[in-house]
């Protein structure tokens, strides 16, 4: 099975070299790194050029024009460039865990999609979380809270039974999911835009489809960098979106990733 790393990011450097550091500690590497990038700015590029000569895998940059929040379009267009069989899917706000991309592969299974837990890092921690770098946590590391979900406990995770319902659980900053399932609905739909939704909506598709969402907590575990809440001003446009796709149990989305390959 060949997996793919697909990172979203939008203007945090700072964030995104802490991801990135992270993902070289991995016990395990995916095959492929792709980074979706919705409009940063030239910072973020030479960040990741940097990079790139010290992994040992393709890091491969997928860039738009910076038009407002486009999330969906951006990823859609990454997704098609994704070699691999398998998509872990982050956001670049992210420090992951160094089994995180081992438990994900450990636990994907056909007919699934997969979701984790996040442990927050809080506010006033966020100066010296980048002065220090830091990327390794625990149940007792100074700056976080939920510290229960913290605890590595892959052995836990398996009596985590796949589910036919959506789950409050769902973050979509820690999704994992078949490439073909991904386009069996037409990916993201890009008739959202803005803040929210747009994870929640696809995995709701994909549980229309057939695809089964199965929790993995005390495993795939991200530390998600605190930051100012962004605009919602069309959250309430995208809630309809998503109550249609549940109404309707809709398969496929209109406006997805087709129109790329």
């Amino acid at each position: 099975m060949k997996t793919a790393l697909l990172v979203s990011t939008y203007n945090w450097k700072e964030a995104l070299e802490l991801f990135l550091l992270s993902v070289q500690q991995q016990v395990e590497l995916p095959d492929e790194l792709i980074i979706a990038d919705d409009g940063s700015k030239e910072d973020t590029r030479k960040l990741i050029d940097s990079f790139k000569t010290r992994f040992p895998i393709p890091i491969i940059h997928i860039w738009h024009k910076d038009t407002g929040f486009k999330k969906s379009i951006i990823l859609n267009k990454s997704i098609v460039k994704i070699q691999a069989d398998y998509v872990i899917q982050v956001d670049g706000d992210c420090i992951l865990h160094p089994c995180f991309v081992k438990d994900h592969k450990r636990f994907a299974e056909k007919g699934c999609y997969l979701y984790g837990s996040r442990v927050s890092i809080k506010k006033e921690f966020l100066s010296k979380l980048f002065s220090t770098k830091k990327t390794k946590f625990n149940f007792f590391s100074k700056g976080i809270k939920k510290r229960t979900r913290t605890l590595h406990f892959p052995f836990f995770a398996s009596f985590y039974k796949p589910e036919n319902s959506f789950s409050k659980k769902f973050r979509g900053c820690n999704f994992s999911f078949w490439r073909d399932d991904f386009i069996a609905v037409n990916g993201y739909n890009e008739e959202m835009t803005g803040w929210g939704r747009e994870d929640s909506e696809l995995a709701i598709r994909m549980l229309n489809h057939g695809t089964k969402g199965k929790r993995i907590r005390y495993a795939a575990i991200v530390y998600h960098i605190w930051h100012k809440i962004r605009s919602r001003k069309h959250l309430t446009v995208n809630d309809l979106i998503q109550q249609e796709a549940i109404d309707k149990k809709l398969l496929r989305c209109n406006n997805g990733v087709d129109k790329y390959y």
